[in-house]
């Protein structure tokens, strides 16, 4: 597992030339902490939408992403930027994306491949926020 210091996720962070979004939504539980980071720097709304996939040792729960609580809002025609910590198969950001059809979506992660990606590497990365 490569550990990431605070230093190293705000270097990535700032390097990134975010275009305009009209809100941010974070997936729940991962996503919550960058996207507030992001937030900061975009200074735009953020929601959270909670959908699950993986356990804390990275295992699927499900044999597909589960939305585990109802959107507490309804968008549309809105440019959103999608966060989340860590994207392997993109199963979880496809299901985000499903709940908030008829918006255009942008997606950034902190590990893996996305519109916006912090990091790509192969294996896990501990995030400076994790014990």
């Amino acid at each position: 597992m490569i550990e990431k210091t605070w230093d190293e996720f705000f270097l990535r962070l700032d390097e990134i030339k975010f275009e305009q979004f009209d809100l941010i939504v974070a997936i729940a539980r991962g996503g919550i902490i960058p996207a507030s980071f992001i937030q900061q720097k975009l200074n735009i709304p953020m929601k959270i939408i909670e959908i699950n996939y993986r356990d804390n040792t990275h295992t699927p729960r499900y044999e597909e992403p589960k939305l585990l609580e109802d959107l507490s809002f309804i968008v549309k025609d809105k440019k959103i930027l999608l966060v989340d910590d860590v994207s392997k198969t993109g199963k979880t950001l496809e299901k985000a994306k499903q709940q908030l059809k008829g918006n255009k979506i942008k997606t950034c992660i902190v590990n893996g491949n996305a519109d916006y990606s912090l990091f790509q590497h192969d294996t896990c990365i501990k995030m400076p926020w994790k014990r």
